[in-house]
Parts: C-alpha cells; structure tokens; sequence
C-alpha cells in the first residue's frame, strides 16, 4: 500500500471514530483543557482571559443546538401523548419517596447533603438537548419536544412545593420559583423555538441549508458537552469536602442515573416509546440543577447533578453505540 493510501486511511479511521464517540471525546475535550489550564502554571493567563469567553459561548453554542434541532419538528406533531403522562408521574413518585425518606428519618447534616444532591438530579427537568440525542437514536423529535416543555412546568410546580420542606430556612416564595422558573424556561426554550418556527415557514432557502447539514445539532451539543464537562470538573475539584463524601455523591447519583433510565424505558414499552421515554426520564437539565441547589439548597448538594453529566452522557455515548450496532445488522 503507497504511503499516501496509508495517510488517507489512516485519517479516515480517526474521522470515523470522531463521529462515532463524539461525546466521550468531547467529555475527555473538556477535562483535559481544564486541567492543563488549571494546573499549569504559565497558562494562568490564558485561563483568567478564556474564563468570561466561555461563559459567554456556553449559552449561545446552546441557543443554537435548540434552534438547529427545533427546525426539523414537526410542530403540527406536537401534542401530549401517553408515555407523558406515565413519565411525569414517575418523576413525582421518585420525588415523594425520597421527600418522605428526608422527613421520616429527619435527615441532618451529611446525609441530608447526599439526599439534596441526588433530589435536584430527580426534581430537575429533562434536559433541553435530550431531544438531540433522542433523534440520533431514531426516536420521535415531536414527542420528546413536547415532554421537554411539560417537565420544565412539573419542575416548575415542583421545587417551590418540595424544597420549603427539605430546607425549612430557604425563602422560597411559590409565585416567584415559579414565575423565575418559568421565566427561565421560556428564554431557553421558547425564543429558539418561535425563531426556528419563523425560519421554518418564511425563509425557506435558510431552512433548507440548515436542516441539510447532517447532525449540525448533535455536533453543537458536543461542543456544550466539553464546556460543560470542564466546569463540572472544575466543581468536583474545588468542592469544599472530603474526596470520600464527593466519592459517595458520584456513586449515588450513578445509582440514580442507571435506575432512572431504566424505569423510563421499562415505562416507555409499553407505549412504543422506550428510547423517548428512557431520555425524557434519565437525561437531565444538569445545569439547572446546579443552579438549584446552590440557590436553594447545601451548596455541596451541586456536586450530584455535576457528576450526573458525566454519568448520562456516558449512557448516552453507549445508547448511540448500540444504535449504530443494530443500523449494520439491519
């Protein structure tokens, strides 16, 4: 084989296992560029410079992986199902049992810490990009859209009813969480989607070249991944305890991620919907959850939805795998 064949064989197996472990590639992207910026003395100030950049990319790389994907729903397709209902409910119940496991034992200190940090991964909303990867895996854009919005109004009504309980001395006022939640909502949700809908049926030669670029959205997640991946890295190793406490915390909200996707997918077969409903379950909104728990709850609590990333794209990187698998067979 001429070496030039070698080079080009060579550049496509690296191109072909890009594709085909995006996420983890993008995960191990984020770390990597973390550490080396943190623990790298003359790099200080590049870090202290790309900080605020990051900060200001992250929710703009995210607008637009919605945008991207809201210009291929249908949304005349867009309507509540049954498989929303059965999720929603499982979301509740999850949330009730370990409500009652906080009271009932009166639950102090560290392991109320470990109960709020596996709590905001339950409470918290399916993730706004879940719709992303569902569409990767073959499953119904429409319907995992359409839980998005319907769990972010669940966790809206949610939070403000369960944590006044968990954290007496939280001032949580329903109205406003409820109206701040909401509000939140609509900035990362609906404005890309009214965009997408007014792009999507007036300018239609934008549209085209948008939807005809092949996994554009999928892609675009990638990049949050790794900046999501690197802030949460970041968290884990400033966090103010013990490496055996941040050690448990993983394990238990890995417990949680496992166990959420699979009683969304046992939940989803019987509906026809197993891939939909075992995101719309297990495929967190992480950041929000942060977000949470250091308003609301034990700062320290933010530690579980951060390691809860790390679990579900893993999941997630093993479901397109999978998916790819079966698509040679067939």
């Amino acid at each position: 084989m001429l070496p030039l064949q070698r080079n080009i064989r060579r550049k496509m197996k690296i191109i072909r296992f890009l594709k085909d472990w995006t996420l983890p590639v993008a995960m191990f992207t984020g770390t990597l560029l973390y550490l080396v910026f943190a623990f790298v003395p003359f790099l200080d100030g590049a870090a202290n410079f790309f900080r605020p950049v990051f900060g200001w990319i992250l929710p703009v790389v995210l607008f637009l992986v919605l945008f991207v994907t809201f210009c291929k729903v249908d949304f005349n397709k867009m309507r509540p199902v049954s498989w929303h209902f059965w999720i929603g409910i499982s979301q509740i119940l999850f949330v009730l049992l370990l409500l009652m496991v906080i009271l009932l034992f009166h639950l102090q200190g560290g392991k109320l810490i470990l109960a709020e940090a596996v709590m905001v991964s339950i409470i918290g909303p399916c993730a706004a990009a879940a719709p992303v990867v569902t569409s990767k895996l073959g499953g119904n854009l429409e319907s995992m859209t359409t839980y998005t919005f319907i769990s972010n109004l669940l966790t809206a009504l949610l939070i403000p009813a369960v944590f006044p309980l968990i954290n007496p001395a939280a001032d949580i006022s329903f109205l406003y969480a409820f109206a701040e939640i909401l509000y939140r909502v609509c900035i990362v949700l609906l404005v890309p989607m009214l965009l997408a809908y007014i792009v999507k049926h007036f300018m239609h030669p934008f549209h085209h070249w948008i939807v005809g670029v092949k996994d554009l959205s999928f892609y675009l997640w990638a990049v949050c991944l790794a900046i999501v991946t690197g802030t949460t890295v970041k968290n884990i190793v400033h966090a103010n305890s013990t490496a055996g406490f941040i050690l448990l915390i993983a394990v238990a909200s890995f417990v949680l991620c496992m166990m959420q996707f699979a009683v969304g997918r046992f939940v989803g077969r019987h509906f026809g919907s197993r891939i939909e409903s075992g995101q719309a379950l297990g495929q967190k909104n992480t950041a929000f959850a942060i977000w949470i728990s250091n308003v609301y709850l034990n700062p320290l609590s933010s530690v579980g939805p951060g390691c809860y990333i790390l679990w579900q794209n893993i999941i997630n990187s093993l479901e397109l795998w999978q998916h790819r698998q079966e698509e040679k067979l067939n």
